[in-house]
């Protein structure tokens, strides 16, 4: 048994034998109170599986005398698959339904589960201690250095979440951009700015950097849900709060309106398309790093699927989208680069691009195509960076998914961000 088999199946006997124990210990509670036994009703413990019998499946065999059902087999076939595929974190999902009794996650039950997009890497050790909720932040009024202060902020709807937020020196005095930056799967917003180095450029430049930050309540890894479907539109869920929190911001800082913009990587990529979507009377600009389109995924399963393969989403973004830049490495195992393409399809329009292909300073080549309309105006940008791969382009090592040889990201996007504004409002 080679080692990554065994760690699956390690993983596997021990989500089987706390599954057991938690059912034991309610089942004794339940009956001190005076009540039946429930794990008499409980079919999915009754066969709980041994660990001879998960081997027996995973090699696609049928374990005698056993009686686990067919979705079990399902699930565990499906679970395999995931494992030697190098996803260990779905993969141990699968078995969580399996072991539960249920079938593989459907349509009707998909928005009780999570799925990351990336390998797990924690950055600072071992995850905290859940915390009190924070307060939202006093205003801050800007002084002579930058400062990076957290708040949070709640909308009726859709919970609450917390952030940090840049706020540039005082020297800038008149109205700024705000850009809104969405961490990818098991990062968080220290991570996230040290690795894409924005605060630094906010620094240099003079705008705001907020970085509202994902909860593993929402999602155990911390992933924001593009992939599920009432996190997808206007007014819904996680784009709602993400655009309330926005625009509190806005309310409480001296930011200029007609220039904010939103970022992400990953699976922060996949949301910050949905809020251009969404949201294009918020956002004038759009950047996208190794996401995927809005519609793209409405369920594990087609996240997992479109994730690999990088078909056309079901739901192509509108011609209301806003200017839109897109990074994607050409060797992304993680996120197929086609995914790119489709993001930028709404934007691009009809539209040629003129392509150039170059040599980053820091070493990696890449094709650079601008679209643009009648005008000159750039409406659309696509980087493919060669030889890359599930990595903020240009980044510093200080964070996690970076890949310092690439193109700058962060600089390239900020230039295409402040070429566009929203039209003044009268």
């Amino acid at each position: 048994m080679n080692p990554t088999f065994e760690r699956f199946m390690s993983e596997a006997t021990r989500l089987a034998q706390s599954a057991t124990q938690k059912a034991m210990a309610a089942a004794a509670q339940h009956q001190q109170e005076g009540g039946a036994n429930p794990l008499h009703s409980m079919p999915s413990l009754q066969s709980m599986p041994s660990l001879q019998s998960l081997q027996l499946l995973s090699a696609g065999q049928k374990p005698a005398g056993n009686p686990i059902n067919a979705s079990f087999q399902s699930s565990m076939a499906e679970a395999t698959r995931l494992m030697q595929g190098g996803n260990l974190q779905a993969a141990t999902a699968a078995i969580q339904a399996a072991l539960a009794g249920a079938a593989l996650p459907t349509a009707s039950t998909v928005d009780d589960l999570n799925i990351i997009d990336v390998e797990a890497h924690e950055v600072g050790g071992a995850p905290a201690a859940r915390k009190q909720p924070v307060q939202p932040a006093p205003t801050v009024k800007p002084g002579p250095a930058g400062q990076f202060i957290t708040g949070s902020h709640a909308e009726a709807s859709a919970g609450s979440r917390e952030y940090k937020l840049y706020i540039p020196p005082e020297s800038f005095t008149e109205p700024l951009p705000l850009v809104l930056m969405l961490h990818g799967c098991t990062q968080n917003p220290d991570d996230f700015a040290a690795g894409t180095q924005m605060n630094e450029a906010a620094l240099a430049r003079g705008f705001y950097v907020l970085y509202p930050a994902q909860t593993q309540h929402a999602n155990s890894s911390r992933c924001w849900n593009w992939f599920k479907h009432n996190h997808q539109k206007r007014g819904r869920g996680e784009p709602a709060l993400l655009a309330g929190m926005t625009r509190d911001v806005m309310s409480r800082y001296n930011i200029d309106p007609a220039r904010v913009y939103v970022a992400g990587l990953s699976a922060g990529g996949a949301m910050a398309a949905i809020l251009g979507d969404a949201y294009p009377d918020l956002f004038a600009a759009v950047g996208v790093h190794s996401g995927l389109p809005t519609g793209s995924a409405s369920n594990v399963q087609t996240a997992l699927g479109v994730m690999q393969s990088g078909a056309a989403p079901t739901a192509a973004r509108t011609t209301a989208s806003p200017p839109t830049i897109v990074f994607h490495g050409d060797s992304d195992a993680t996120v197929n680069p086609a995914n790119g393409e489709h993001v930028l399809s709404a934007s691009a329009g009809a539209a040629k691009p003129e392509s150039r292909r170059a040599r980053s300073p820091n070493g990696r080549d890449y094709t650079q195509r601008l679209y643009k309309e009648a005008d000159g105006r750039v409406v659309a940008e696509h980087w493919a960076v060669h030889g890359a791969g599930h990595a903020w382009s240009g980044g510093s090592a200080r964070g996690s998914y970076t890949d310092a040889q690439g193109p700058d990201a962060t600089a390239e996007m900020l230039r295409f961000f402040l070429a566009n504004s929203l039209p003044a409002k009268h």
